[in-house]
């Protein structure tokens, strides 16, 4: 620092943001006191050293060491302009800190940048509350019974499916999914079997859809999935192949292997009126024709009693 260094001096180390400050070949000529409290390295320790050596190693949320690749501070060197961006520094203890940066240029007498300073506050609060506020919406659409995505969950969904198929004609479908004789179980095991059993079939749903597919319980033994990209001829091979891999599970009751299937009806988003309500009643009317038309269908609970010390 120049000779104003006194004045300022007593100023930055009185206020707990961190601050440094680093000439253009980004050596570090200024750490103030909460700079040490926040990264538990002294002036001592870092005065002389270059921050693009990785002394903080700043990284973003997704691993992206920014002093060797996009550091705001070697940028704001670079053309004048102030920056601000959220990353995760290593303090001297090896953990990992949220903090806010800021980045401003320092300036000689002909305006000519002559290094810059960062300003850095920790952030822990903020990404707390942060991930307080998403562990609360993702409470407010999760079936907490199955684990999976609730009513509120898939109909946030489909207004999304509709908005971008109105926007951009991009295909999407669902398929309404029934357990056949679903109160026979709960009458012969108990609720706890059947609340088993729904946790079977949504495990098995949601493991057998793809990344950008969604699934939920849409209510009681109803689940709903949500698939993009698909015309009816995909729809119709993904409700065999989940009805296949339903009819394959089973669980383990006292002496009892019990298994269930399900009825599953599908749509396509059609155009121009199409609704939440409309597709799901097309759906649901659908699969409810589908059990129906289907009275030799394999029985909806397959009761196979084990032998002892089978």
């Amino acid at each position: 620092m120049d000779d104003k260094e006194p004045e300022f001096k007593e100023i930055l180390d009185n206020i707990s943001d961190g601050v440094y400050f680093v000439d253009r070949d980004r050596h570090i000529t200024y750490w103030n006191k909460g700079a040490e409290q926040i990264t538990g390295y002294s002036a001592g320790q870092v005065i002389g050293l270059r921050c693009m050596d990785n002394l903080l190693n700043h990284v973003t949320e997704n691993g992206i060491q920014l002093c060797l690749n996009g550091c705001p501070l070697h940028a704001t060197i670079a053309d004048g302009k102030k920056r601000q961006a959220e990353v995760y520094l290593h303090d001297a203890d090896g953990q990992r800190i949220p903090v806010m940066v800021h980045t401003s240029p320092i300036r000689d007498e002909n305006n000519g940048v002559i290094g810059a300073v960062e300003t850095f506050s920790d952030n822990s609060l903020v990404h707390s509350f942060r991930h307080q506020v998403r562990r609360l919406e993702d409470a407010t659409l999760l079936d907490h019974l199955t684990g999976i995505g609730n009513r509120r969950f898939i109909e946030r969904r489909l207004e999304i499916a509709l908005l971008e198929f109105q926007q951009h004609h991009t295909p999407s479908g669902i398929l309404f999914m029934d357990i056949d004789r679903f109160k026979a179980i709960n009458d012969t095991y108990g609720h706890d079997n059947g609340d088993r059993v729904l946790r079977m079939v949504a495990n098995t749903l949601r493991h057998n859809l793809r990344v950008e597919d969604a699934i939920a319980r849409w209510g009681g033994e109803e689940f709903v999935a949500l698939l993009t990209g698909m015309d009816y001829n995909d729809l119709g091979r993904m409700a065999e192949k989940l009805n296949t891999l339903i009819a394959a599970s089973s669980l383990q009751i006292n002496d009892s292997t019990v298994s269930v299937t399900i009825s599953v009806g599908g749509t396509i988003i059609l155009p121009e009126d199409d609704s939440i309500q409309s597709i799901i009643k097309r759906a649901d009317q659908n699969m409810y024709k589908n059990k129906l038309a289907s009275p030799n269908r394999k029985s909806g609970i397959s009761n196979r009693t084990r032998k002892k010390g089978a």
